[in-house]
């Protein structure tokens, strides 16, 4: 979503307020949780939803898709 709208990582961890090293957690999957209010200020920065930037994936399947396995 970020190169679709033209907008890199330090630019929009500075739009909403987080670190980019926090940010840079959130693309990679090392955290496990995001605040309803980080999502919202990420989905208002790239004018999209919530849907657009998250997938689930099964807890088996998350080292696998990881490259953890």
């Amino acid at each position: 979503m970020l190169a679709q709208r033209k907008v890199n990582g330090k630019d929009l961890a500075e739009r909403i307020g987080i670190s980019p090293v926090n940010l840079s957690r959130i693309k990679t999957g090392k955290i496990s949780a995001v605040r309803f209010s980080t999502l919202d200020a990420i989905c208002r920065a790239l004018d999209c939803q919530p849907g657009d930037l998250l997938e689930y994936i099964p807890d088996d399947e998350v080292d696998d898709r990881m490259g953890l396995a």
